[in-house]
């Protein structure tokens, strides 16, 4: 006889899916608790003298590769030859 039914493979599905909404919502939470602490260091930061936006873009950069900065800053330098900015 099979214990199999619609009914409880409609229970076990939706005990499943609530613990991966919740995984989900927990994990939101710890995201923005996350991003409130970031603020905090910024401010932080800040408040010790140091220039944020720069501080952002090192940041950026430290998640780039060498070649591709590399390269992006030799553009960078033609253009602004080109332009009469150097």
């Amino acid at each position: 006889m099979n214990d199999f039914s619609p009914d409880s493979s409609y229970r076990v599905t939706a005990d499943e899916l609530r613990q991966f909404i919740e995984r989900i919502e927990r994990l939101d939470a710890e995201k923005k608790d996350l991003a409130e602490q970031q603020k905090e260091v910024m401010a932080e930061a800040k408040g010790r003298g140091y220039d944020t936006k720069v501080m952002r873009k090192v940041i950026a950069l430290r998640k780039r590769e060498p070649n591709d900065i590399a390269e992006e800053e030799a553009v960078l330098d033609m253009y602004k030859e080109a332009l009469g900015m150097q």
